[in-house]
């Protein structure tokens, strides 16, 4: 069996049924045979050296947008081309067999106090969509999905902000030569009837190594749920394809000392990633800034669930009033059916503030298939802030990663630091609050590059959870460390594995000297 699944062939006749994933997949198909045509930009000056600043005052008209007059709860509206969003998307509307293009129309956007000539609109088009329902109020519109730029796509739930982003597809990332970024072409969005709770749209996808055809269909609710089902063609070898990507921003947070000239505890959008392997193991790996940019494997064949977090909903947590970071959402994969044998890998990039996305993570399969063999990825992605639900509720998980200078309190009660490094990680939950300490053990392991100095296991009363004090020595400050920390009962799991990772040259560093 070639990785996760693969689709049969599909008929390029012109459809009299309704539209559907096979007709998409037919153009994936048939798109993935002919050579690759980057497309052209056809942006005036005045767009194509656009600032964000000026970018963002385009903004679409309410009454102008699509469906306004419908019963249906949804509603579209457009982005308009400018700044790198160089080149047009076609999207058109489908009911029944029927499909439509949504035509572009300057007259759907507020350009602002923008100084634009006329003529600069001509021929351009839309460079993504936005999906509005009435998610927090029955009476209001609210922005629940974006689609803008390649294959990213954002989406929000009920009292969520913006954060991280999911992608279609990622090909080459982490490695030395550049990555490649396949795009959204063409959209089909299905018109939903007054009674729809849920929006079915498709897209092409494209780039020089492959194409795809992909269905979503967005849930919004207290937790967004989008359901994904992909179909990719491979044009030819990659050294690296990866499936159902997620990118992220890690600045910094309490588990990577923080930047003493700046009064946030923390800045990410989020601060782990959460694997639920085949086997059943659950792994929580908080994110680094790191020194130079870090990947990390964990083989995980069939994989349950992954996701990068935003563990930690207190406002405390960040303290920043602007950008709310303590609203904005995990994404919570779960794939549907077989994905055979692979890898959950995590590419993390240096990065000295937080406008760059510099976390990444996705599954890649051990094996791609041959030319003409399409593989078929199903999948759905929750966007919460509901981060203990994902976790199976028998497991205690790690509520907090705390990373210190290692300490030694002298005969006269002076701590002194000692050049050791120091870790505190709180377990919480599970079965924790009702075992007596006896019944709890530490199962900890540690890779060649450092010297234990201090491994401590207590009852936290406070949390009615358990509390790992850990001090180490690195041996090689240039290499990386690993470490492996989970808490047990005779032998059984009673919590997530804490696994973390020290990158080279970061061992006695803070976040904004590890990226200079």
């Amino acid at each position: 069996m070639w990785g996760i699944a693969f689709a049969g062939c599909v008929s390029a006749a012109a459809p009299v049924h309704a539209f559907s994933l096979d007709d998409v997949t037919a153009r994936a198909r048939k798109l993935a045979d002919q050579p690759y045509a980057a497309p052209v930009s056809n942006l005036p000056p005045v767009f194509a050296k656009m600032q964000f600043a000026d970018y963002i005052k385009i903004q679409p008209k309410m009454d102008q947008v699509e469906w306004k007059g419908d019963a249906t709860p949804f509603k579209l509206g457009f982005y308009h081309q400018g700044m790198h969003f160089s080149t047009p998307v076609r999207i058109s509307e489908v009911v029944g067999n029927r499909v439509q293009e949504i035509r572009y129309e300057p007259g759907r956007f507020d350009f602002g106090d923008l100084k634009l000539d006329k003529e600069a609109t001509n021929k351009l088009g839309y460079a993504g969509f936005r999906v509005m329902y009435p998610v927090n109020r029955s009476d209001k519109l609210d922005e629940v999905m974006s689609v803008l730029g390649a294959s990213y796509f954002r989406v929000i739930g009920k009292g969520q902000v913006y954060g991280l982003s999911a992608r279609g597809l990622a090909i080459n990332t982490g490695l030395s030569e550049p990555e490649e970024f396949p795009a959204f072409r063409e959209f089909w969005i299905e018109r939903p009837k007054p009674q729809d709770k849920q929006l079915v749209f498709y897209a092409l996808l494209d780039s020089p190594s492959a194409t795809g055809a992909y269905r979503f269909e967005l849930n919004p609710n207290d937790n967004a749920v989008l359901k994904v089902q992909a179909r990719v063609f491979m044009r030819g070898p990659v050294k690296k394809l990866g499936i159902a990507p997620l990118t992220s921003m890690f600045l910094f947070g309490p588990n990577q000392m923080r930047d003493a000239n700046n009064f946030r505890p923390a800045l990410h959008d989020s601060n782990g990633l959460s694997i639920h392997t085949g086997d059943n193991e659950w792994i929580w790996r908080p994110l680094n800034n790191p020194k130079y940019v870090a990947l990390s494997m964990f083989q995980v064949n069939n994989p349950r669930g992954f996701g990068l977090m935003q563990r930690g909903r207190e406002f405390s947590a960040y303290e920043d009033l602007k950008d709310r970071y303590d609203l904005r959402p995990s994404a919570w994969i779960e794939p549907q059916g077989d994905w055979g044998r692979g890898k959950v890998e995590l590419v993390e990039i240096p990065t000295p503030d937080e406008t760059n996305d510099n976390i990444v993570s996705f599954w890649t399969p051990d094996q791609l298939p041959p030319k003409g063999t399409p593989i078929k990825a199903d999948y759905t992605i929750r966007w919460t802030m509901d981060e203990r639900g994902t976790v199976t509720k028998d497991l205690a998980w790690v509520k907090q990663t705390l990373r210190t200078a290692g300490e030694i309190t002298q005969a006269n009660l002076i701590r002194h630091l000692d050049g050791s490094l120091g870790f505190v990680v709180d377990f919480e939950g599970g079965a924790l609050p009702s075992l007596p300490p006896n019944a709890v053990q530490a199962s900890f392991s540690v890779g060649d590059n450092a010297e234990v100095i201090e491994n401590v296991l207590q009852p936290n009363p406070v949390t009615k959870g358990y509390r790992v004090t850990l001090r180490i020595k690195v041996k090689d400050p240039n290499k990386v460390v690993e470490l492996r920390e989970a808490l047990v009962s005779n032998g059984k799991p009673l919590s997530e594995t804490w696994s973390y990772q020290i990158p080279p040259g970061t061992a006695h560093s803070t976040p904004a000297q590890a990226v200079k």
